[in-house]
């Protein structure tokens, strides 16, 4: 029988985490009881994450979970996985307002429900709603949930023809509907990562249509690509003024806020 010790001197892709994972024992405790005989069925278990790993799927669809901000989501092969380039979105929204202010806030394409939940959590008497066109993935960020949050499902703004709000946020598809970069991101949902030609499709329907529902002085949070930020400034300079753009903590052009004219 093979031990602890034997698979962490192997070559597996994140071997650790998976020994971590199937035990439920920390790092700490893998070392401390490295001499540990894995029983049949933990052994056949963590070999298939072995071999998923090796064929190229995300640690989190294994485990199930991945941190954010300061919660830990529930994610499935229906969602993205949380990126740490998004937690700008929430650093930024949280300077908008005074604590004790009110804010009616929107988040589209909530996917895992990483923004809406996350804001939710830190300012539990805004008013929050977040959409995504899947049902899948509603359920999940469902599962998410700290606090009361409306979820509704459908595309962009349809669930919400008639309402404004203070904030709208997004992380939208923006990746080229060719992009190389897409042959590293096969596990997770095409959908909810491209958009047209040039990433912008979507990006452009919300754009339009924002200043419909957002109440005066409204704002408008958008995440973006690391080379669209000019193209989408010039896109908001008809309907928004006091245009920011923000880079990520990589140094990389992340996002845009703009406010309703």
């Amino acid at each position: 029988m093979k031990t602890i010790q034997d698979y962490l001197k192997s070559s597996a892709i994140d071997i650790a985490p998976l020994l971590s994972l199937v035990l439920e024992k920390s790092g700490a405790e893998l070392i401390s009881n490295s001499h540990y005989q894995l029983s049949l069925d933990e052994k056949s278990r963590l070999e298939s994450f072995i071999l998923k790993r090796q064929q190229g799927m995300p640690f989190a669809y294994l485990s199930g979970s991945r941190g954010f901000y300061h919660l830990d989501f529930k994610v499935t092969p229906d969602t993205l996985i949380p990126r740490p380039e998004t937690e700008l979105l929430i650093d930024i929204a949280l300077d908008l307002f005074a604590k004790d202010k009110l804010c009616r806030l929107l988040d589209m394409g909530t996917g895992s429900g990483i923004i809406a939940i996350t804001l939710a959590d830190k300012n539990p008497h805004w008013q929050v709603t977040a959409t995504d066109y899947s049902a899948q993935a509603l359920t999940v960020a469902k599962s998410n949930m700290t606090t009361p949050i409306e979820f509704l499902q459908g595309n962009w703004f349809e669930p919400v023809a008639a309402q404004t709000f203070n904030l709208i946020i997004s992380n939208p598809p923006y990746i080229e509907e060719n992009d190389s970069y897409l042959d590293d991101l096969s596990f997770e949902p095409i959908s909810a990562l491209t958009a047209g030609k040039d990433g912008l499709d979507d990006i452009r329907i919300i754009i339009k249509e924002a200043p419909n529902h957002l109440a005066k002085d409204g704002y408008l949070l958008l995440e973006h690509g690391h080379d669209q930020q000019a193209r989408i400034v010039e896109l908001l300079t008809k309907d928004f003024t006091g245009i920011l753009t923000f880079k990520d903590y990589n140094n990389i052009d992340r996002a845009i806020l703009a406010q309703k004219i």
